[in-house]
C-alpha cells in the first residue's frame, strides 16, 4: 500500500531591495508569482524520501478484498461466485512471489482465511442444503379475530361521518350496511390496527391489479380483492394455527378441491397467482350455494359452508345479521369476521378517507420458464444475476431451495428480462450443474424403512421426497432422492496447493519479503516445518492431504492413525518430523 508523499510548503518570503536615488530606502512588494526556488545563501531543502511500499500489506489487502466479495456473493446465495472469490483470496497469496507463510503477517492471514472460508462453507450447507423448509409467519387472521372478539370501541362521530360520506359517493359491488358492528370494525382498523392495515395496503399494492383482473374475468365483485387484508396481510408465507396457508388462507382439502398442489416440494397455497385463481373458484362456488348473498358467502369462507348451512337450518334464518345476533348458531370468530372483512373493503377502496397513505405500485410481472429437472435455487439466482431471496419471493410455493423432481412441466418465475438467459444456461447445463442432490440406488431386500435407518434420515421425509407413501415398496435399482445435507463442503473443496516454503531476502527500504524457491532448492531441513491443522466439519483425510500437498498415508503416519475416520475439532500434524 503506497503511503502518500507530503511535499513541503515553501512560504513566500518578502525580499527587501534598496532603491537608488535620494538615498531613500524603499521596501519592495512581496512577489505575487510563484515562490522563488531558493533564497540567497539558503538552499531549498530536498523533499522527504518516499515511504517504502509494504508488499505484504498490499497482498493481504488484495486477498481481503476478494474474501469480502465472496461474503457478499454468499449473502445473495451465489455459491459458485462466492467460491471463486474465496479461492482467489487464497490464490493471491499462493501465487505471489513472496510466499504465503514465511512472513508472520501472511501466515496469520492465510491460516485465518482458511478457517473462515471453511466455516462459511459449513454454514452454507446448514442453511441451504436444498431440503430445509422455508420458514412461515403466523397468519394475521388468528390475532385479528382474537382482538375482534373482545368488546370493540363504538365508532367515533368522525368515523361515522367519514363512512357515511364515503359510501354515498363510492359504488361498492357488495352491500355494506352502516350498522354498529361494521362501524366499530372500521374504528378498530383505523385505530388500534392502523399500522397493520397500512403495512397490508403497502404490501398488497403490487398484487391487487392481478387479483382484480382474475375476479373481473370470473364475474366476481372486486370488493372481494380486499379479503387478504384480514386473512394474511397479503403475505404469501402466512400460516395459521389451524394450518391454513397463503394469502387466501386455504386449508389443504379445500386447496386440493380447487386445483392447488401440496406436496413435499411445493405448496401452491402460497403462490399468489395460483391461489387467487383458486380463491375465485371457491368464492364463485359459495356464491351459487348461498344464492349470491355475499354476507353468508363470507361467513362460509371463514367458518365452512357446512357450518353456515346447518346454522341456517337450525335457526330458520337466512340473513347473516339475524343469524349472528346470538351465539347459538355461529361461533364468535365467524360472527366478527364478516363485519371485519366489510370494514377492510371500505378502507381498501378509499384509504385516504381514513387517514392511510395511498399506495400505488406496478402489477407484479415476471418471466416464466418451463423447468423439467430439479434445479437448486442458488443456481437460478446465479444465472439470473439476482438473489435467492428474490427467486423465493417470485416462487413462494417452493417449500425448499430446489424445484421439484418428477414435475416435467414445472413453471419457474424469474425476474423480468432474465428468461432467455436462463433458458440458454439451462439447455447447456449438465445434471451436476443443476443440483447437488444426493441419490441412493435401492439394493435387493431394501425398503423405505431400512434405507431410512441406514442413512439416518426420516422415513416420512424419505418417502415424501420421492412421492411415495411410507409403506410403498421400492424395487431393486430404483433411484431415491436422499433428503439430507451432503457430507462434503459446498459442492467439493477446491484443490489448493500447499503454501510454498520460502527463504527471506531483504527489500529496498528496509522491509523484508519472502522469495520463492524451487522444490529442488529447498533443503530437507526447510521442508520439515511443523504444521498443524484443526479438522473442520466435512473434512476428510483426502481433502486435507490435497490442501497441504501431502498424502493420506503420510498424515496417518504422523498422527499414528489406524483408520481414515477423523472428527471435527481434532488437531492433526500435517507436516513435520
Amino acid at each position: 500500500m503506497t503511503s502518500k508523499i507530503w511535499l513541503p510548503i515553501v512560504a513566500a518570503i518578502g525580499v527587501s531591495t534598496v532603491a537608488a536615488g535620494c538615498g531613500g530606502t524603499v521596501r519592495a512588494k512581496a512577489p505575487t508569482g510563484p515562490a522563488p526556488a531558493a533564497v540567497a545563501g539558503r538552499p531549498t531543502p530536498p523533499p522527504p524520501p518516499p515511504q517504502p511500499i509494504d508488499p505484504v500489506a498490499t497482498l493481504i489487502g488484495t486477498s481481503q478484498k476478494h474474501f469480502e466479495a465472496g461474503q457478499r456473493e454468499l449473502t445473495l446465495g451465489h455459491l459458485d461466485r462466492a467460491r471463486i472469490e474465496f479461492d482467489r483470496a487464497v490464490d493471491v497469496l499462493l501465487e505471489s512471489p513472496y510466499g504465503a507463510r514465511t512472513d508472520a503477517r501472511m501466515r496469520e492471514h492465510f491460516d485465518r482465511l482458511i478457517d473462515r472460508i471453511s466455516a462459511y462453507e459449513v454454514a452454507s450447507l446448514a442453511k441451504g442444503d436444498g431440503f430445509a423448509e422455508q420458514k412461515y409467519e403466523p397468519a394475521s387472521i388468528d390475532e385479528l379475530l382474537k382482538i375482534a372478539t373482545f368488546p370493540k370501541p363504538a365508532a367515533e362521530p368522525e368515523t361515522k361521518h367519514a363512512v357515511e360520506e364515503d359510501l354515498a359517493r363510492t359504488d361498492h359491488d357488495i352491500p355494506i350496511p352502516q350498522n354498529g358492528r361494521v362501524l366499530s370494525s372500521v374504528e378498530l382498523l383505523q385505530g388500534r390496527l392502523r399500522d397493520y392495515v397500512q403495512d397490508s395496503l403497502t404490501r398488497g399494492a403490487k398484487y391487487l391489479p392481478m387479483i382484480q383482473d382474475v375476479f373481473r374475468a370470473e364475474g366476481l365483485p372486486l370488493d372481494l380483492a380486499f379479503i387478504p387484508i384480514i386473512e394474511s396481510g397479503f403475505k404469501t408465507n402466512a400460516l395459521s394455527k389451524a394450518r391454513a396457508k397463503g394469502p387466501w388462507q386455504f386449508m389443504i382439502p379445500t386447496a386440493k378441491d380447487h386445483g392447488l398442489k401440496t406436496d413435499w416440494y411445493v405448496d401452491e397455497r402460497s403462490d399468489f397467482e395460483k391461489s387467487t385463481v383458486a380463491a375465485a373458484k371457491y368464492l364463485k362456488t359459495l356464491s351459487k350455494l348461498f344464492d349470491g348473498d355475499w354476507h353468508l358467502v363470507l361467513a362460509a369462507y371463514n367458518g365452512g359452508q357446512g357450518r353456515v348451512q346447518r346454522a341456517m337450518n337450525r335457526s330458520g334464518v337466512s340473513d347473516f345479521w339475524d343469524l349472528s345476533e346470538t351465539s347459538k348458531f355461529l361461533p364468535k370468530e365467524t360472527r366478527e369476521y364478516v363485519p371485519l372483512i366489510l370494514a377492510a373493503m371500505i378502507v381498501g377502496r378509499n384509504p385516504a378517507q381514513y387517514g392511510f397513505t395511498l399506495t400505488t405500485a406496478d402489477a407484479i410481472v415476471y418471466d416464466k420458464v418451463i423447468v423439467n429437472r430439479a434445479i437448486d435455487l442458488r443456481r437460478v439466482a446465479e444465472w439470473t444475476g439476482t438473489s435467492v431471496d428474490e427467486i423465493q419471493a417470485l416462487n413462494p410455493e417452493l417449500r425448499r431451495w430446489t424445484t421439484p423432481i418428477k414435475y416435467p412441466d414445472y413453471e419457474l418465475k424469474l425476474p423480468t428480462g432474465t428468461g432467455d438467459v436462463f433458458r440458454t444456461r439451462l439447455a447447456s447445463a449438465s445434471a451436476d450443474d443443476l443440483n447437488t442432490l444426493k441419490w441412493h440406488t435401492v439394493r435387493q431386500g431394501e425398503s423405505i424403512a431400512t434405507i431410512a435407518r441406514k442413512l439416518r434420515v426420516s422415513r416420512t421425509e424419505l418417502a415424501e421426497a420421492n412421492h411415495l407413501s411410507v409403506k410403498a415398496r421400492v424395487r431393486t435399482g430404483q433411484e431415491l432422492i436422499i433428503p439430507r445435507a451432503p457430507a462434503t463442503l459446498l459442492a467439493t473443496r477446491t484443490d489448493r496447493p500447499a503454501p510454498p516454503v520460502v527463504a527471506s531476502r531483504p527489500v529496498t527500504g528496509g522491509a523484508s519479503i519472502a522469495e520463492p524457491r524451487r522444490a529442488s532448492e529447498v533443503s530437507p531441513a526447510a521442508t520439515q516445518t511443523t504444521t498443524y491443522y484443526r479438522v473442520k466439519r466435512g473434512d476428510t483425510l483426502s481433502s486435507i492431504a490435497r490442501l497441504f500437498n501431502t498424502s493420506v498415508a503420510r498424515i496417518k503416519s504422523l498422527n499414528r492413525l489406524s483408520s481414515n475416520v477423523i472428527s471435527a475439532g481434532t488437531k492433526l500434524l500435517v507436516r513435520g518430523r
